[in-house]
């Protein structure tokens, strides 16, 4: 991209954001912006369109991934925006997301104890408003490395039938809601409790153990909206 860079900034440590912004108008970029929190991140990439958000993860008010969540939003909004995420952590779920937006291109995601070097760190972003990708290495193995999602092989009305029993629901109560029969939802949790790995006797209530391994996924996998 020719001429000056214009960034927007999201960093809640001030003196990490003030240093930040020096090193970028020193090597040329023109920060439109800098802010400490999710919600003032999202206002000043629409008010002013810049070329680069360069954006922390755990920022406020939640101060967990409120900017990634940020950055994934502006990047549906504006496909063409260019993102670095410059953090001491990795949410997978929201990196994954982030990744993935407008074909993977112009987008990076940076771990700050591994920059090692000022220029390395500024030609990194220079590749990501060119249109590039530049992903730290420890970034890559933790995505490559996560879990398995236990209630990926369930089908849509196995996973019905799964939230009504971790409500504590009946097989009447779940036939009831769902206007099928007891034998149906019967049919439904054997195929749940087996596709779960759930043993048929061991001594244990399984509808328990199907509940617990429910609300694991579900802390673990589900993508709120910002």
């Amino acid at each position: 991209m020719q001429g000056v860079t214009r960034v927007v900034l999201a960093e809640d440590e001030v003196l990490l954001r003030e240093g930040l912004v020096a090193l970028l108008a020193r090597f040329g970029f023109d920060v439109l912006d800098a802010v400490g929190t999710a919600p003032a991140l999202v206002d000043a990439v629409r008010a002013h369109r810049p070329d680069l958000v360069v954006t922390d993860i755990r920022m406020p008010p939640r101060h967990r991934d409120d900017g990634l969540r940020a950055a994934v939003e502006l990047r549906a909004e504006q496909p063409g925006l260019a993102v670095v995420v410059l953090s001491q952590h990795v949410q997978p779920e929201y990196a994954s997301a982030l990744l993935a937006s407008a074909d993977g291109r112009r987008v990076g995601y940076l771990l700050k104890d591994r920059v090692a070097e000022v220029t390395e760190f500024v030609d990194n972003l220079r590749t990501v408003v060119g249109g590039g990708t530049v992903v730290d290495p420890d970034v890559v193995r933790r995505l490559l490395h996560r879990p398995r999602d236990p209630l990926a092989a369930l089908s849509a009305r196995e996973r019905e039938v799964l939230v009504l029993v971790a409500e504590g629901r009946s097989n009447a109560a779940i036939a009831g809601r769902l206007h099928v029969t007891e034998a149906a939802v019967g049919k439904h949790i054997g195929n749940i409790l087996a596709k779960l790995g759930l043993p048929p006797d061991d001594g244990t209530n399984r509808r328990v153990l199907a509940t617990l391994t429910y609300l694991r996924a579900d802390a673990t996998w589900s993508a709120k909206p910002v």
